[in-house]
């Protein structure tokens, strides 16, 4: 066998072998971070410390993430003394501004394989777990304790998971908003402004799935990353509220406005249940923003409006 050829073999199984680890490879798993968290507390598992985050009655732990994926909260209450064999607790979760969800725990054993870092607080009870999955797109998650009489904790995982490929085609509003047109390298694409004052209103056939890409926009004098929130509306009723961050973009362009730059896009998911329905997207701060909306080629049947 020639080198020339022994090296082109050698070649293509290092490619086979690249592309099985690669297909292969674990999820990635990260740590949330409530946003304005300034108190941590270290709690030792099986010799390894890990940080969590106190819980509050009044003010939620706020958290976001992109979808989809999921989600893993890892509550612990305190239990004050050895005297106190059993605990019970409950916590609270808000997905996107739904519904708030109770979940219970009762008789929570101490853990023997944790501790405090502080072992003057007292025993950590044994991990109590909540499992939800998330679909693609921006997430906002909001966490509160159940009761006043138990100190909880909580440690947030999420866990990416694979996309299946969809094809999507736009969707226009249903009023005439204005049209704003962004260069991304030599694509031009469509965008609606819209605002408090200006809702961007849809009127689509389900069941199917909105996708909303949301991009703020950043005037000259704008630094830095800017917090805004979306408020939708389903059948005049609110559905979901999202809490999403963005910073300037920096391949995309507005193709006739050099004074803003669009920030980077924000995806939001609305799922849209059977019938026909009319939905409204708002943003509730002093902003504007640009929207494209997308839904599946396969729903075209569907007749959307």
């Amino acid at each position: 066998m020639s080198n020339q050829r022994y090296n082109k073999m050698f070649f293509l199984i290092l490619v086979f072998l690249a592309g099985t680890l690669v297909s292969g490879a674990a999820p990635k798993t990260k740590l949330l971070v409530p946003k304005y968290a300034n108190i941590s507390i270290s709690i030792t598992v099986s010799g390894k410390s890990y940080k969590y985050y106190p819980q509050s009655v009044n003010e939620p732990s706020i958290l976001t993430t992109r979808g989809p994926g999921k989600l893993k909260i890892i509550t612990r209450g305190l239990i004050s003394s050895q005297d106190e064999e059993r605990l019970n607790y409950s916590v609270y979760y808000r997905i996107n501004g739904a519904r708030k969800v109770k979940v219970e725990f009762n008789s929570v054993k101490p853990d023997s394989k944790a501790s405090f870092k502080d072992a003057s607080l007292g025993l950590p009870s044994v991990g109590g777990n909540i499992i939800i999955e998330l679909s693609r797109g921006e997430h906002t998650i909001e966490l509160w304790s159940g009761s006043e009489n138990s100190k909880i904790y909580a440690r947030v995982l999420f866990t990416e998971i694979k996309e299946k490929k969809i094809d999507w085609v736009s969707l226009s509003p249903m009023y005439p908003n204005e049209p704003v047109s962004l260069v991304t390298y030599e694509d031009v694409v469509s965008y609606y402004r819209y605002s408090s004052a200006k809702p961007l209103k849809v009127k689509i056939t389900g069941p199917t799935t909105l996708r909303v890409l949301n991009r703020v926009e950043f005037d000259y004098r704008m630094k830095g990353k800017l917090n805004y929130r979306i408020e939708v509306k389903e059948d005049k009723k609110v559905k979901n509220t999202y809490m999403l961050c963005a910073d300037h973009s920096d391949i995309t362009r507005y193709k006739k406005d050099g004074k803003r730059t669009p920030g980077k896009a924000n995806e939001i998911v609305i799922s849209v249940p059977s019938g026909t329905h009319t939905y409204e997207i708002i943003t509730l701060d002093k902003c504007s923003v640009l929207a494209r909306i997308l839904f599946p080629k396969k729903d075209i049947k569907l007749e959307a409006y």
